[in-house]
């Protein structure tokens, strides 16, 4: 891969990743409710879970799922339905009870797998897939991965940080609930682009 080459998938790679999507929104909402060390594990999932995703679509599994429309409906309906869970668990969590056990994060596995069901993650992978690596040989393929897996962390990160800083304005259960219910419509939104495609 030219040098060129290079430097416009990791300028592509920076865009999609640091921009709002599913698992940014999430990641904000977790870091406002959980703090940045315990979403580590869904940080992690985010950014390895897209590695793992778009390598596999670039060894042969992109054409399966966009050139079949019953699996293309099916995975559609399956990211509906688990991003408009997602969307409920975000608008229903509760302000923590000091008495009460911690809630959870999203753990590594969970996170991962939402890859394959968020459609902003199946736009990013099949673009960088086709524009960068056409030929859809191993070295291009390896190139879009490593690239996006140096890029997406600390980008996604920055989504995480940030909700750890609101964690002190979210102090109130008022504000939190307010926050939660913002994220939650964010997602909600972030479905648009779904429904119309």
């Amino acid at each position: 891969m030219s040098y060129d080459l290079l430097l416009g998938l990791a300028a592509y790679a920076f865009v999609t990743s640091v921009t709002p999507g599913p698992n940014n929104l999430m990641l904000m909402a977790s870091g406002a409710n959980f703090g940045l060390r315990r979403t580590l594990p869904h940080l992690l999932g985010v950014s390895l879970g897209f590695v793992i995703m778009a390598s596999a679509l670039g060894a042969g599994l992109g054409p399966l799922f966009t050139g079949a429309p019953v699996l293309r409906n099916a995975l559609k309906a399956l990211a509906l339905c688990y991003m408009l869970w997602l969307a409920w668990k975000i608008a229903t969590a509760t302000p923590p009870d000091p008495g009460a056990p911690p809630g959870r994060p999203l753990s590594f596995l969970q996170a991962a797998a939402f890859q394959w069901v968020n459609p902003k993650a199946w736009a990013m992978a099949l673009t960088a897939l086709a524009a960068y690596a056409p030929g859809g040989g191993a070295g291009g393929v390896l190139a879009v991965a490593a690239v996006f897996g140096a890029v997406n962390l600390p980008s996604v990160t920055l989504w995480a940080g940030a909700g750890q800083g609101l964690a002190r304005w979210l102090s109130t259960p008022r504000r939190l609930r307010r926050f939660n219910l913002a994220m939650a419509a964010l997602l909600l939104a972030a479905l648009v682009p779904v429904l119309s495609v």
